[in-house]
């Protein structure tokens, strides 16, 4: 059975599911003969709409928000190389509903209080650890001890 092409290992990917640019040039880089020839393939789908930055941030935001802060997706999208300019698309999206998201993540993991100055350290790292900033947070045990 013949290798399959370039393209066919690019489509093969892209029918699974949406890339950024970087993460499908990271994957064809070693059956390419040379890095032009992956970079002209790309450009050839992104120009038919085959490969798009936008559809990969809109699935990544909606795959994460559920699960993580407005940082921690920030920073994947800007790890699977997606530009300045997509990313600042999303962010007022993901910033107006960040507190109600981190609240969810909390009710769900604690539902209750803390009872001391350890078990709050604790629930504010888990916070952090999912990418919620410290300001959030703070409104978050702060509001769930007013209640």
């Amino acid at each position: 059975m013949p290798e399959p092409s370039l393209r066919e290992r690019a489509l093969g990917f892209l029918s699974r599911r949406e890339y950024s640019r970087l993460e499908l040039k990271r994957k064809l880089a070693p059956h390419a003969e040379n890095e032009h020839e992956v970079e002209s393939l790309l450009t050839d789908f992104a120009a038919r709409s085959w490969l798009s930055e936008a559809r990969f941030t809109e699935q990544i935001v909606h795959a994460r928000r559920g699960k993580y802060g407005v940082q921690r997706i920030v920073h994947e999208l800007k790890e699977k190389g997606v530009s300045a300019d997509a990313v600042a698309a999303v962010l007022p999206e993901l910033r107006e509903s960040e507190l109600e998201r981190a609240r969810i993540v909390w009710a769900k993991k604690f539902g209750s209080l803390p009872q001391d100055a350890r078990e709050r350290a604790k629930q504010m790292r888990f916070l952090a650890s999912r990418g919620f900033g410290a300001e959030t947070i703070t409104k978050v045990l702060r509001r769930q001890e007013d209640d």
